[in-house]
């Protein structure tokens, strides 16, 4: 089977240099590719490569993609902003010559917001195209994971169709194959319905009764709805072993399949065919659930 879900989630790691980072990658059901992209602070940049890559690798589905980064210890500089600590100092100097206060301590001029700054490494431009590639290299790692999940999903969901295939086309043969459908076993019925209104009506016309006799059966007749039900369950299974996105066309083939099933339920004048039909929608509808998975 090749089918895929649109369900999954993969993660995946990496680092270089001072920065190391984890993207995650899940996904639901959805009418389109509907991808929404959270990345760390200071990487909003990579989005647009984020988005192409998702579109790369999948086709339909609501995408969340995160971006996770952390600095490795050690890798930071802590630097004395002199300027902003001669100003201090300049200040402190007239506060005491105005107060007569003490002039304050290393502790104390070392604690004031902006004295001490915590620097990152300088990172050059090759630094930076090499840390975004690997990053990117991660992503699709990623990306690839979550395909293989929704996958596996999607085989589990095309053995749960074939099956649920495999009963609508049993419900049908059961259907064409009832006795209620022999020519005698309607005829019998019909000539009982006309029997019960002759009795009621004397003044009746036998001819009349004939043809609306005959248009009772007529409409009654499920051949074409047996007949597309059968082409129906062939076209499901074809589907099944398609490659590529048919989630859609599944979809659209469910709708047809219940759509049929209806109509069968309203003509059908016997008790037989009646529950089949009944047992065909309920059959159908759990098929339409499981199709709204499928990419």
């Amino acid at each position: 089977m090749t089918l895929k879900s649109m369900t999954g989630f993969a993660r995946s790691d990496g680092a270089l240099g001072a920065l190391g980072w984890h993207w995650e990658a899940k996904s639901v059901n959805g009418r389109g590719l509907d991808v929404r992209v959270r990345l760390a602070p200071g990487f909003e940049g990579l989005e647009p490569q984020v988005r192409d890559a998702v579109a790369r690798r999948l086709v339909r589905g609501s995408v969340s993609v995160l971006l996770a980064t952390e600095r490795r210890e050690g890798v930071t500089e802590v630097r004395l902003n002199e300027v902003a600590l001669a100003q201090v100092l300049k200040a402190a100097e007239r506060i005491s010559h105005l107060t007569g206060a003490p002039p304050p301590t290393a502790e104390g001029l070392l604690a004031l917001k902006g004295v001490l700054e915590v620097v990152e490494p300088a990172e050059d431009a090759a630094e930076t195209e090499a840390r975004t590639a690997a990053m990117l290299a991660s992503l699709d790692a990623a990306l690839v994971g979550l395909a293989e999940a929704r996958s596996g999903e999607g085989g589990r969901l095309a053995a749960v169709l074939s099956t649920q295939c495999d009963e609508i086309a049993s419900l049908v043969a059961a259907a064409k194959a009832s006795p209620a459908r022999n020519p005698e076993s309607i005829r019998a019925r019909i000539a009982e319905q006309v029997r019960r209104i002759v009795d009621t009506g004397p003044g009746l016309d036998p001819a009349r009764l004939h043809q609306e006799a005959v248009l009772v059966a007529t409409r009654a007749d499920i051949a074409e709805e047996i007949e597309r039900l059968e082409a129906h369950v062939a076209a499901a299974r074809e589907l099944l072993s398609e490659k590529g996105a048919v989630g859609r066309k599944l979809d659209f083939l469910a709708q047809e399949f219940n759509r049929e099933a209806n109509t069968l339920c309203s003509k059908s004048n016997d008790v037989e065919i009646t529950r089949i039909g009944l047992a065909l929608k309920a059959v159908i509808d759990q098929m339409r659930e499981q199709v709204q998975n499928i990419e």
